[in-house]
């Protein structure tokens, strides 16, 4: 089951409840690369999860796959998010190695260790309705959001992936940053944006240290 372009994306966020075992996650990974699946690996800060896997890839049924050997292991998914990469309508603008950039990533960046996913919604309500206003005025919002995405060029790389019809919320944002306040500035900062500031909706934040199995278990599991 593959997208017609780009790659299927699934955010699980897990909990150790007990005994992990760390082969069936090491095969995981193992089997996963073989298929050309990407396995991006974090530690999550505070109580909403211990750990993350974000895991990218052509074929739905790899993921799927990947999800029932994570929940064999022992540990528990207490929390998921399940998305693609894709191309906004406000992007036909972008070259094709620009659009190939965002359709396939390579994750995680080398040098950003600082992460953060979040899944947002434009507003639909009677006063501020993001759907209602004319495709001209939406294109001219999104330019000037990018635009303040773009000022953090070297600290952050975000990757926003589409959920409408596939989650609960219309899209998922995974931050890559090379400290953790770039994360919180950027995030800050493009909040001010009228995108954001009158049409922006946001739900529950995660944020980690991206690593190897290893290390993520490591600190995980104590």
């Amino acid at each position: 089951m593959t997208p017609s372009k780009g790659l299927n994306v699934l955010h699980l966020f897990c909990h150790v409840n007990g005994d992990v075992d760390r082969a069936i996650l090491e095969q995981a990974i193992s089997d996963a690369h073989e298929r050309k699946v990407q396995v991006v690996t974090a530690a999550i800060m505070g109580a909403k999860a211990d750990l993350c896997f974000m895991v990218l890839g052509e074929d739905l049924w790899d993921l799927r796959r990947f999800q029932s050997k994570v929940q064999a292991s022992g540990l528990s998914v207490s929390e998921s998010y399940v998305s693609v990469t894709e191309i906004s309508e406000y992007g036909t603008w972008m070259s094709e190695e620009m659009q190939n950039v965002r359709l396939y990533p390579v994750l995680p960046p080398s040098d950003m260790k600082a992460f953060c996913f979040y899944p947002m919604s434009k507003r639909r309500g009677e006063d501020k309705n993001w759907f209602a206003l004319p495709y001209e005025q939406r294109d001219e919002l999104m330019r000037e959001h990018g635009k303040s995405g773009r000022d953090f060029k070297g600290r952050v790389i975000q990757v926003v992936t589409g959920s409408t019809g596939l989650d609960d919320w219309e899209w998922g944002v995974t931050l890559f940053g090379v400290r953790p306040d770039d994360l919180k500035d950027c995030v800050y900062t493009m909040r001010f944006d009228e995108a954001s500031t009158l049409y922006g909706e946001f739900g529950a934040f995660y944020t980690g240290l991206v690593g190897d199995l290893d290390e993520v278990l490591d600190v995980t599991l104590g």
